[in-house]
């Protein structure tokens, strides 16, 4: 009967140590997926970050092209003042 106790007892512990198992690779598979969104999300992000400092530099140079021809435009009226 010591013998079917131990084998019992051995048993439970093993069901135990593969319950624990089971439990860490779920753990594990849910920080996985958790980091794999995270890193689309993060990549999504810098796209639309690189998309926005394009767009910056964009309406910089076309401010800059503004104040250009505003400068040029009132150079002239200055011109037509001073006749």
């Amino acid at each position: 009967m010591a013998a079917t106790e131990m084998g019992t007892d051995t048993l439970g512990v093993l069901e135990d140590k593969i319950r624990r198992a089971a439990e860490v690779v779920a753990q594990l598979r849910k920080d996985r997926d958790a980091a794999v969104n995270g890193s689309r999300d993060t990549e999504s992000l810098r796209k639309r970050v690189a998309d926005l400092s394009d767009e910056v530099e964009t309406l910089r140079a076309e401010r800059e092209l503004v104040r250009q021809r505003v400068g040029k435009l009132l150079e002239q009226i200055d011109a037509l003042n001073a006749d």
